[in-house]
């Protein structure tokens, strides 16, 4: 596991002196083998064991520990943090989609690193066990919430979806014990989806939040917490990553579902059923 990958996937949960010390590392990891402990701390005016404290948060024996392996996860080329590949062509335009594409694998591996494989597991199973599966999401969190929705009535999975936080507590209402219910939202700071998710519960629901690797009330309350890691200082390309990451999250979730007893049968009904509504 690449520690440069590790770094990124936990900022967000880090304190305002480890973040300090992890975007220093990021930024000059190439630099970090001529630096020792405390020309680290001197470097970033903290204290030395600050720094030592850090490394072994990260789950290594100390700052010695964590400077060799940034040191051989440069070497096999492994969680660049310049935000770019090397091009391999002149045209713009390549270099272009080759850094985009470099900057969204990162995304998806920071991902998949924060949301370990039971969890996804757990919920594939949760959904394919539900009655219903009820899907939200406000603002320009209802477009994947919505692309989901989608994918899992093509499965024949009853799914409720409301991009409006009044008519969802009033379909969930009608939800029973094993129901699940996604609530996405990016920040996972909307009271009405934390009221809605908290009375989902109460009828015995299972929540799955979807936001991103940060300290949230959504996440918090929920039973199987969704977590996306999507970082750039660039304004216009941070959006990007996120969607980029959410969409792999979830697909995976879809793929291990068409997996499950006859879903994948089923989607292909569905699918030859729109096709020829679509040709007439």
């Amino acid at each position: 596991m690449s520690p440069l990958l590790k770094i990124r996937a936990e900022r967000d949960q880090m304190s305002a002196i480890e973040r300090r010390i992890a975007d220093y590392i990021l930024e000059n990891a190439h630099l970090l083998r001529d630096y020792s402990s405390q020309q680290l701390a001197n470097a970033l005016k903290i204290s030395q064991s600050s720094v030592v404290k850090f490394s072994q948060k990260l789950g290594f024996k100390g700052y010695p520990d964590l400077k060799y392996s940034v040191g051989e996860s440069i070497a096999r080329g492994d969680g660049e943090t310049n935000g770019s590949a090397e091009p391999v062509r002149d045209d713009p335009h390549a270099a272009l989609a080759e850094s985009l594409w470099h900057r969204k694998s990162q995304a998806e591996q920071e991902t998949r690193l924060i949301n370990p494989a039971s969890r996804i597991d757990a919920i594939a199973a949760a959904i394919d066990a539900a009655g219903k599966v009820f899907v939200i999401g406000l603002g320009e969190d209802g477009i994947p919430a919505r692309a989901f929705a989608i994918r899992l009535s093509l499965l024949d999975i009853l799914t409720v979806h409301h991009f409006d936080p009044v008519l969802m507590a009033a379909g969930i209402a009608g939800a029973s014990a094993g129901d699940v219910l996604f609530a996405f939202s990016e920040h996972g700071n909307q009271p009405a989806l934390c009221q809605i998710g908290r009375q989902f519960r109460e009828r015995h629901g299972k929540l799955v939040s979807v936001t991103r690797h940060t300290a949230n009330a959504l996440c918090t309350i929920a039973d199987f917490p969704l977590l996306v890691s999507a970082h750039d200082e660039r304004a216009h390309i941070e959006p990007l990553l996120y969607q980029s990451a959410l969409r792999h999250l979830l697909d995976m979730i879809f793929v291990l579902l068409c997996e499950r007893g006859e879903r994948l049968a089923q989607l292909d009904g569905n699918l030859e059923r729109i096709r020829a509504m679509l040709e007439h």
